[in-house]
């Protein structure tokens, strides 16, 4: 039972990032119709933000130790952080180990700006093309930042340590009543926490703001909203550099979980995409169930009493799903009548 139960708690964080970068996939299909093969870098570019501040934040200095000798007796030379010369000692080093729950507010607008350069400068041009050659064009945008960032931070994972005060694991037996430990690391808790606030912020915005009913009208039905005079392509431009953003913001709270690497956004795309279709192109909700569905139900098949009897399950267990969920619902789980039935 216990086992099950940390499966159950591995699938929820899977899920999480599934969920949030399902959820700007189908922002950006719902409202611009385009299907963005390059959300997955997004992703990774939201990791390495982690990474860059966290070099920032470590930029040093050479000082003279006279405290400190060598063998020969002459003073050391070591090297002090500048944050710690400006900021002293210890909230210098605070701010260091709390790198990446900073690095959430320089991934924002860096992540805004992205969205933003990505729609006007290339996306608009392919409104109107077919779903071909968006995929086209936006796998080869992903291939080239992936490439761009590989030149830069190289090709090896990047440790990206949580805070001090998050290591470690929470138990969850006593809460639970069990005999024997259930121990869970803390940032993945953090992290679901984390997801689960942005995804309800995603939706208490398109819900209860007039911009996001503007957005929701326009998803509807976009001729009549720009009948009424409301500029809805620049809206739809901003919704891009959100999704960007809650791509980006995945990256960085994933940053201690999974140690940043160029190809990263590509081992999730497609698990994405997939959860995308899953849970019904251009639902919201749809992205998001499925997001939390299929990360609970690759982490159960990944026990090995399930692979003792079908080996390799846990590889091919989300597809096997999808395969079989569109051709009971076409249309996936939440999906719109008429959307890609055709």
């Amino acid at each position: 039972m216990d086992a099950i139960l940390l499966q159950i708690l591995n699938g929820l964080d899977k899920g999480s990032a599934y969920a949030l970068i399902a959820l700007g996939l189908t922002l950006i299909f719902g409202t611009l119709g385009v299907v963005n093969f390059a959300h997955g870098a997004l992703f990774m570019i939201g990791a390495f933000c982690s990474v860059t501040l966290q070099r920032i934040l470590t930029l040093s200095v050479e000082t003279i130790d006279e405290t400190k000798k060598d063998f020969l007796g002459n003073p050391l030379k070591v090297k002090t952080p500048y944050v710690e010369q400006w900021f002293g000692p210890e909230t210098g080093q605070a701010i260091i180990d709390w790198s990446v729950p900073l690095a959430i507010l320089f991934a924002i607008p860096v992540m805004l700006l992205i969205g933003f350069i990505m729609e006007r400068g290339l996306i608009k041009h392919f409104y109107k093309r077919p779903h071909a050659d968006q995929i086209l064009v936006t796998f080869g945008l992903a291939i080239v930042l992936q490439e761009v960032v590989k030149y830069f931070y190289g090709a090896n994972p990047i440790p990206t340590p949580a805070p001090d005060v998050f290591r470690g694991s929470f138990d969850f037996a006593p809460l639970l009543g069990l005999d024997t430990s259930l121990a869970y690391p803390y940032w993945r808790l953090v992290y679901f926490g984390f997801s689960t606030l942005i995804i309800a912020a995603v939706f208490a915005f398109l819900q209860f703001t007039t911009f996001g009913m503007v957005v929701r009208a326009g998803m509807a039905d976009r001729e009549t909203v720009g009948l009424l005079g409301i500029d809805i392509d620049r809206r739809f431009t901003i919704m891009f550099g959100i999704a960007a953003a809650v791509a980006g913001l995945a990256g960085v709270m994933y940053a201690p979980i999974n140690s940043p690497n160029y190809h990263m956004g590509m081992d999730f795309l497609v698990l994405s995409f997939v959860v995308v279709v899953v849970g019904g192109m251009g639902s919201l909700p749809g992205a998001v169930l499925a997001g939390f569905l299929l990360g609970i139900l690759e982490s159960l098949a990944s026990m090995n009493e399930i692979k003792s009897i079908i080996y390799g399950i846990d590889q091919i267990i989300i597809y096997v799903v999808a395969i079989v969920i569109l051709l009971v619902r076409p249309r996936g789980l939440m999906g719109r009548r008429g959307v890609m039935e055709e």
